[in-house]
């Protein structure tokens, strides 16, 4: 054979191979980190016009990427992560403080069933430590709820209960993949960083691999104390979790756990960038309900008062920031409403699993919106929320962009009255007439609001598993 013949069979299968490694890529599924923050609400981040804090990784993933203006959790932590992983309306499926009914599919069993490597990082509190739920101490649950590896805070260790058990932030009380790291083991260290960490070696080891990341973070959520920015000399102890007294060394250091919070979204998106797998990652940053009572923030020149445990916007109200390097519109803000059971089919969709008959009726994707496709949005979003915890009265509403309608003929134009201090429920004024003739066609379809009984003494739990499918028009 020729040279030139060699030369060009050489090319032809330079070009096959070329083809054939684009064709790879073109058909890699992204890979999906999911951040959620504990204890914070829009008004803490300047993209969404708070002044308080400074927060410029989560701000340039809002700059690069997709903004949603309208995401909305339910106003505690466990009612919003089960939600949130099952793709479930809470009345489904939430019957306890700090519990995931074990025989639930969350969206991690979803992925890890198609292929997917899973790992999660955080906050668990699922076990049902609180009402010593049977497997309470199961420390395999994580590994059930389709999670390949761990890195978790009160698994099976409660945080006060126990000779083991201790706060989240410094020299804490972990257990990772199945192995219990004790307050000394992790002396001197700061559990944000373990956990991220943890995180970073996962993408590491799986670069080559599609992957899902779950990290529920411990930040922002009280005791209010000093991070590694902020400690200076100071022993890094459990004692260093205490809380302190005076109100202003409170907002200092939340402020202080704000900034960390973003360094570490920073430190997370740097190492998808470090292994080449930025343009193949869809990063999603929100949280999971308002901020804490105690802390009040200035948001678009007025005074925002944290409404963690309520059902008014700032206790459900929460930032949702997706940012897929080359495929999310560029500095898009957006007014679509989305609700926290979206991420279920969000999720599905991104993965292209189709959705099969065992999952959720309560989930509608946004999946459209991040690639900046035309879409159907939601008409409206809601809560079912009865969190059988402490004294905090249980509530049932339905809402659109501007106005929320509770069961109990209290309708609210929220966009005018966050504080829903005037109730329009009578109004005559043709918007309000039309808002409350649409929202009750809706609130009719669900179940019976939740009962006035609060606290963890409640007897009656009652679940709706099979209601009726919600979206469907």
């Amino acid at each position: 054979m020729s040279y030139k013949k060699i030369t060009f069979c050489l090319y032809i299968v330079s070009l096959c191979m070329q083809s054939l490694s684009a064709q790879t890529r073109s058909n890699t599924r992204p890979n999906v980190v999911l951040i959620m923050a504990d204890d914070i609400s829009w008004e803490c981040f300047s993209t969404y016009g708070g002044t308080d804090y400074t927060t410029p990784n989560i701000d340039r993933l809002a700059q690069k990427g997709l903004q949603f203006n309208h995401c909305y959790s339910t106003p505690i932590c466990t009612t919003s992560r089960v939600k949130m992983m099952t793709g479930k309306y809470n009345f489904r499926n939430y019957t306890h403080f700090g519990y995931l009914h074990p025989n639930e599919k969350t969206f991690a069993n979803m992925l890890q069933e198609s292929g997917y490597k899973t790992a999660i990082a955080g906050k668990w509190q699922l076990n049902g430590l609180y009402h010593n739920a049977e497997r309470a101490k199961d420390n395999a649950r994580p590994y059930e709820a389709g999670f390949d590896e761990y890195c978790l805070w009160q698994l099976t260790k409660p945080k006060k209960s126990s000779e083991d058990g201790g706060e989240r932030f410094w020299s804490p009380p972990l257990e990772k993949n199945g192995t219990f790291l004790s307050k000394e083991d992790n002396k001197g260290k700061y559990g944000p960083d373990i956990m991220s960490d943890f995180l970073c070696d996962f993408i590491e080891k799986n670069k080559k691999h599609p992957f899902f990341i779950y990290y529920p973070t411990v930040l922002v959520h009280s005791p209010f104390v000093p991070t590694p920015d902020n400690i200076g000399d100071r022993p890094k102890t459990q004692e260093a979790n205490k809380k302190v007294k005076h109100e202003s060394k409170s907002k200092e250091n939340f402020v202080a756990m704000v900034s960390y919070l973003d360094k570490i979204v920073g430190k997370i998106v740097h190492k998808l960038e470090e292994v080449d797998q930025l343009e193949n990652t869809i990063v999603l940053f929100t949280a999971d309900n308002g901020t804490n009572k105690k802390i009040t923030s200035t948001w678009n020149g007025q005074k925002i008062v944290g409404g963690k445990a309520t059902t008014r916007d700032m206790g459900t109200h929460v930032p949702l920031i997706v940012y897929w390097k080359g495929k999310t519109p560029q500095g898009v803000q957006n007014n679509d409403l989305i609700d926290f059971s979206d991420f279920y089919q969000t999720i599905a969709d991104i993965a292209n699993i189709k959705k099969k008959e065992k999952y959720t009726l309560d989930s509608k994707s946004f999946y459209p919106q991040i690639v900046g496709e035309k879409a159907q949005a939601r008409k409206w979003q809601a809560n079912h929320y009865q969190p059988y915890w402490l004294e905090i009265n249980p509530a049932q509403y339905v809402r659109n962009q501007h106005y929320k309608l509770y069961r109990n003929q209290r309708l609210y134009k929220i966009s005018d009255d966050l504080n829903e201090q005037n109730n329009r429920y009578n109004s005559t004024e043709q918007a309000d007439v039309k808002a409350l003739k649409e929202l009750t066609e809706v609130i009719k379809r669900f179940p019976p609001s939740p009962k006035k009984e609060v606290g963890e003494n409640v007897k009656e739990r009652p679940l709706y598993a099979d209601w009726n499918d919600l979206l469907s028009d």
